[in-house]
């Protein structure tokens, strides 16, 4: 499945099936919460955050991948990814775009 974040793919004509998307509610883990809370005092990347977010967009794009090729899809463009905070200590991730078929 090609996925990108253009509105087209150069070259390659194709009929839009749909919007497709992914989505993800992912806690924090409270361990990593306590030492992510030390790390704020002396400053510097969160890795432990950085990596349940990178772990996060990667769950909610398979999902997003695997609506596509539910509906037939040959690609995903215009591809966006949104988070939020939907209660204390979580976190939603999507990702979405519109899933298209190629033309021959």
């Amino acid at each position: 499945m090609k996925l990108v974040s253009i509105e087209t793919i150069p070259g390659q004509d194709f009929e839009v099936i749909g919007v497709v998307k992914g989505t993800i509610v992912q806690s924090k883990n409270f361990g990593k919460d306590f030492m992510a809370g030390m790390k704020t005092l002396v400053g510097g990347e969160i890795s432990s955050y950085t990596e349940m977010l990178v772990e996060a967009r990667q769950i909610a794009t398979k999902r997003m991948v695997d609506e596509a090729e539910q509906l037939g899809a040959d690609a995903i463009v215009g591809v966006r990814y949104a988070s939020s905070s939907v209660m204390q200590g979580a976190a939603e991730v999507l990702a979405y775009g519109t899933a298209v078929k190629f033309n021959n």
